[in-house]
């Protein structure tokens, strides 16, 4: 039986345990505090915050919590991102281990200062 996918992030939190839902509320808030003005909405059938376009998800798992998307790639953060696991934009954070909450704020920053760039202009 295939699980209804929430309709609010407070529904999507309330479908874990309390301790991983009081991590994931951790996520949440220190997102909201970068980027205050941003929308709260399920997309994807997980949280994300939207300012323009969507900044960035967050999602619960057994395991760990994951942030999408990591900036990998990105000079500033390869090498703090790189003892993670995660795929080639997504981060990967260990349930057993403190979140680094520093670091997804600074991710929800950069990801913001993204989504607040002009889009590239086509050629004609």
């Amino acid at each position: 039986m295939k699980r209804a996918t929430p309709t609010s992030v407070d529904a999507y939190l309330s479908t874990f345990t309390p301790d991983i839902r009081q991590r994931l509320q951790q996520v949440r808030e220190t997102i909201r505090k970068v980027a205050p003005g941003a929308e709260e909405v399920i997309s994807y059938g997980i949280p994300a915050f939207r300012l323009q376009g969507r900044v960035i998800y967050f999602a619960g798992f057994k395991n760990h919590i994951s942030v999408y998307p990591a900036p990998r790639t990105v000079p500033e953060f390869q090498e703090e991102l790189a003892v993670y696991k995660g795929g080639k934009g997504t981060v990967q954070f260990p349930l057993n281990e403190k979140l680094p909450l520093d670091l997804i704020a600074r991710i929800a920053r950069f990801r913001l200062q993204e989504e607040q760039k002009p889009a590239p202009r086509k050629q004609q």
